[in-house]
């Protein structure tokens, strides 16, 4: 029995160019970049080259990227400490963000609303992408706003209107966070063409090691640390830095960037391939935004009459890794708040999200939508257990 691996959305393996770069730095630079000996020097060298690349994919400057150790830590960085900044202001600011961000966004605006006694709003999502904008219309007219609204949505792929949103938020004097970790290598970003304030990117979506983050701040906003006892990264994140981390964070993502063109088209004939074949052959099927711009990798799909464990089981058993939506909340049996935002609190459909990436073939597509076909029909006649 072939593997086939359809959750790139969840995780990617490492890739043998990134590997291949970090080693010199897991086996022979082991120094400490804040130390001024030699060791040190040759430390602090390599994690200023890696910023300097990461801030040239990103249209960036250096000074404007923090090394953080993943994506769930950059988002809370970026909402924490913009709200830590301004209430030691005295300002209590307003956040607002959509009914579709990953929970490192959803959870800490709810924490920190709740604790510092703010006001969170949400925007409603329509299944077509579309955004409900008048909530923040009048929140960017009522005081300081801190707007959070993810690139790619990581359950359904939906491209989300980040360019729109960053131009009223920045003719607002406002400052908007975006969570880009499945947008890296899958969709344009740059920060000197969008007037995005805070980016959020994670290595391990994107062929890099796990644990290594970033955190774009754009010059003139400011955040407060949430960790205390150095002056790395500025003082804004401080603890010794993981340099070959970094420099394996500044590979992928320039790997990431470079290959786009090509590859990004590659994944969408694939994903469209697979949504054809599974349209076809499973009755009932629904593609979860299907009529919104999408990310090239992502398909999410909701079978009726169904048990949506029972199924994703069924095939992992067949050799088929798939999900039910974001695997930092899989191992839940809820529904999605993603999903529910989208098609109401009572939908009852088994949600299934297939992620493509480097190593999935059209042979693997044709076997995937072949097998879930058949085990859809296999437990339906089964009475859906």
């Amino acid at each position: 029995m072939s593997l086939i691996y359809l959750d790139h959305a969840a995780t990617t393996p490492l890739r043998e160019e990134v590997g291949a770069a970090m080693a010199p730095y897991l086996e022979g630079v082991f120094g400490n970049p804040s130390s001024q000996h030699r060791w040190g020097r040759e430390a602090a060298e390599a994690l200023a080259s890696a910023r300097a690349r990461c801030a040239e994919q990103l249209g960036a400057d250096p000074s404007e990227t923090y090394f953080t150790r993943g994506g769930t830590e950059s988002d809370n960085l970026a909402i924490l400490g913009f709200v830590a900044r301004l209430r030691g202001d005295g300002l209590t600011p307003t956040l607002v963000i959509s009914a579709v961000e990953h929970h490192a966004v959803l959870d800490a605006a709810r924490h920190v609303t709740a604790r510092e006694a703010g006001r969170l709003v949400i925007l409603p999502v329509a299944p077509d992408g579309s955004l409900d904008t008048a909530p923040l219309e009048r929140a960017l007219a009522e005081g300081p706003t801190l707007t959070s609204l993810m690139w790619v949505n990581n359950e359904t792929g939906m491209v989300m209107p980040v360019p729109e949103v960053a131009a009223r938020t920045s003719a607002a004097g406002a400052t908007l966070h975006s969570d880009a970790v499945q947008a890296a290598g899958k969709v344009p970003i740059r920060m000197d063409e969008v007037a995005v304030d805070l980016l959020t990117l994670a290595g391990h979506k994107i062929y890099g090691p796990k644990g290594t983050g970033l955190l774009y701040v754009r010059g003139g906003t400011h955040l407060s640390p949430l960790l205390h006892g150095g002056g790395q990264e500025r003082s804004l994140r401080p603890g010794t830095e993981d340099v070959a981390g970094a420099v394996g964070f500044a590979t992928a993502l320039e790997l990431a960037v470079t290959e786009r063109t090509v590859e990004a088209p590659r994944l969408q004939a694939l994903r469209e391939a697979l949504e054809g074949h599974l349209i076809g052959s499973v009755p009932g099927l629904r593609i979860h935004g299907e009529k919104a711009p999408r990310a090239p990798h992502i398909t999410s799909v909701g079978i009726p009459d169904l048990d949506g464990q029972a199924l994703r089981a069924a095939l992992d058993l067949e050799g088929i890794a798939t999900s039910g939506g974001s695997a930092c909340s899989s191992g839940g049996s809820s529904t999605s708040h993603v999903i529910a935002a989208l098609y109401g609190e009572d939908d009852s459909h088994a949600v299934v999200r297939f992620s493509v990436g480097r190593s999935t073939t059209e042979e693997d597509i044709v076997r995937a939508a072949t097998v879930t076909a058949a085990t859809v029909a296999r437990i339906r006649a089964a009475g859906g257990a």
